[in-house]
């Protein structure tokens, strides 16, 4: 049987196959220097695809993606999500840098 095929749609609106790599390689630059192992990373890609492919559909955009991988290292390590979540939103200035952050350290 077959894998179910995903595909991800980007801001612009261009699609591509999913790609677990892709997810990893964003988890270990956030992660990189952390006190996170290679273990985690993992579990974290493979529970974003569990969700994903669970879902039945076959495009999935990246914003969803984005915001699901932010989910989860805001709950493995803090600097890792900033790390990421500054790549992923990219903050215009360091006033928008400081909201997340306020946000993160009241939670």
């Amino acid at each position: 049987m077959e894998a179910p095929r995903l595909f991800v749609v980007k801001k612009d609106g261009k699609r591509e196959q999913y790609s677990r790599d892709k997810i990893l390689s964003g988890l270990r630059r956030a992660c990189e220097k952390r006190p996170i192992s290679d273990a985690q990373m993992d579990e974290v890609a493979a529970a974003l695809e569990r969700e994903l492919f669970s879902r039945g559909e076959s495009e999935v955009p990246t914003t969803t993606i984005g915001e699901k991988v932010m989910e989860a290292l805001r709950r493995l390590d803090k600097v890792a999500y900033i790390r990421f979540a500054s790549v992923y939103r990219s903050f215009r200035d360091v006033e928008s840098f400081q909201a997340e952050l306020a946000e993160l350290l009241a939670k």
